[in-house]
């Protein structure tokens, strides 16, 4: 039997929400997941981190000014696509960074969505983008990237349902970080 778009997104968003709507994995847990377990927490709280923070505008911009023509911020159900188009009759999906210094995080955040898109029935390839380096880097949803994002979506699930967030750890990206305050004021 197949399913009609409509119903394979509804299968979709039921995945992803899991029981509770209001706490679905997203591509930005995802991210944070791999940085910091507390954020993941924090964020799916909707606690946003402090929007004056000159790195958070500063990757804001860089989304903004890059790769103007090509569309941006593509919203499929609770997915944020940075950039989408079509490349020699293929949907290629562009996750733009600031930096590759989260190269993990970036390539497990823009494999959560190839996968989602995956599931909807459409075949894409992946592309990391940091315009500042000028470079990129093409992401592909081997078997082996698609059970290491299975496996983390366990665990991000796992953080999300907890009453209490992780406890902060420091790590070398915790002094450019929005929550730095939340966590070691």
């Amino acid at each position: 039997m197949l399913l009609s778009q409509q119903e394979r997104l509804s299968c979709i968003r039921l995945k992803t929400m899991g029981s509770n709507p209001s706490r679905a994995i997203t591509g930005t847990l995802v991210w944070y997941y791999y940085i910091c377990h507390r954020e993941v927490w924090l964020m799916s709280r909707h606690l946003e981190p402090s929007q004056e923070n000159p790195f958070i505008e500063i990757g804001r911009l860089i989304s903004e000014e890059s790769y103007k023509r090509d569309r941006k911020e593509i919203r499929i159900d609770n997915l944020v696509i940075d950039i989408l188009r079509r490349d020699d009759e293929q949907v290629v999906i562009g996750e733009v960074k600031k930096s590759s210094r989260f190269e993990k995080s970036a390539r497990m955040q823009l494999a959560f969505y190839l996968s989602r898109i995956k599931e909807m029935g459409v075949k894409a390839r992946g592309e990391l983008l940091f315009p500042k380096e000028k470079k990129r880097i093409e992401v592909s949803l081997s078997p082996e990237l698609e059970e290491e994002l299975k496996n983390a979506e366990v665990k991000i699930q796992k953080i999300i349902n907890s009453e209490h967030p992780p406890e902060p750890k420091k790590n070398r990206f915790c002094s450019k970080c929005g929550y730095n305050e939340f966590c070691w004021a």
